[in-house]
């Protein structure tokens, strides 16, 4: 039986409690050991008394290694975590939690890891060059705003694949190819990402710490898949309303 009124609020927001720490913390263990590296890095850099350039070189040099680790344990979990908040987003919010997220984990593994190298790859690329040019030059020069401009496409571009290797079955080649093509051609939609992505880990770090643990991977899921699956919806109805006119049009030809 269905619980109606004030109670019946009360219990569905403690399901999604329930729901979001529960993904939460399995996308944390099942990823543990670049959760720990970066979290240690990022922890070092908030508590220094200002934030200065070296500093920023530092921490650069000190994600390498979560970087080479991340495609075998970080983006398996994550897309794991993508699938998850899918099913929730397209109304099935009653699926098991530990069972569908190991089966994901599973099933989606080879494409992440995969596509985990090649992001890795290019995020290495990316950041010895600005790190690179910082020196030459000032961190801040025109060069670097290109170098972070591309590092912020390439950020939005990695969400993007999770949101497509979770909605759609694609070979990896495809996967890699319209994550970065959606995330150029839907300008706002990564704007969104870049933004509210960065707002939750901002809040999560510097002004609410217990959401690290138990809300912040799994709402940053959520949201990202909610803003990629309305674009999905409204390319689709575009297509959909371009080819009944086509009908239409081939309809009233024939007669």
């Amino acid at each position: 039986m269905e619980m109606k009124g004030v109670v019946g609020g009360f219990y569905r927001i403690s399901e999604w409690i329930m729901r979001l720490s529960a993904i939460n913390l399995l996308w944390i263990i099942c990823s543990l050991p670049v959760v720990f590296l970066v979290f240690s890095q990022v922890l070092f850099l908030t508590q220094q008394p200002e934030i200065s350039i070296q500093s920023i070189y530092e921490l650069i040099a000190a994600l390498i290694l979560p970087i080479i680790v991340a495609p075998f344990t970080f983006y398996p979990a994550t897309s794991a975590v993508f699938s998850m908040a899918r099913k929730w987003a397209i109304g099935d919010v009653d699926i098991p939690l530990f069972k569908s997220f190991f089966r994901y984990f599973k099933s989606n593994y080879k494409h992440a890891m995969l596509g985990g190298i090649f992001f890795n790859v290019v995020l290495i690329v990316l950041l010895v060059n600005i790190q690179f040019y910082a020196d030459q030059q000032s961190m801040f020069s025109v060069l670097n705003y290109l170098f972070l401009l591309l590092l912020a496409i390439l950020v939005a571009g990695i969400v993007n694949f999770f949101c497509y290797l979770s909605h759609f079955e694609m070979p990896l080649k495809s996967l890699l190819k319209n994550s970065m093509l959606f995330t150029v051609a839907r300008p706002m939609n990564t704007l969104y990402i870049l933004l509210t992505n960065f707002a939750i880990i901002y809040i999560s770090f510097f002004k609410f710490t217990f959401l690290i643990p138990f809300f912040m991977g799994s709402i940053m899921a959520i949201v990202s898949f909610w803003g990629f699956y309305r674009s999905i919806l409204r390319i689709q109805d575009k297509l959909d309303r371009q080819r009944e006119r086509e009908e239409s049009k081939a309809a009233e030809e024939s007669q």
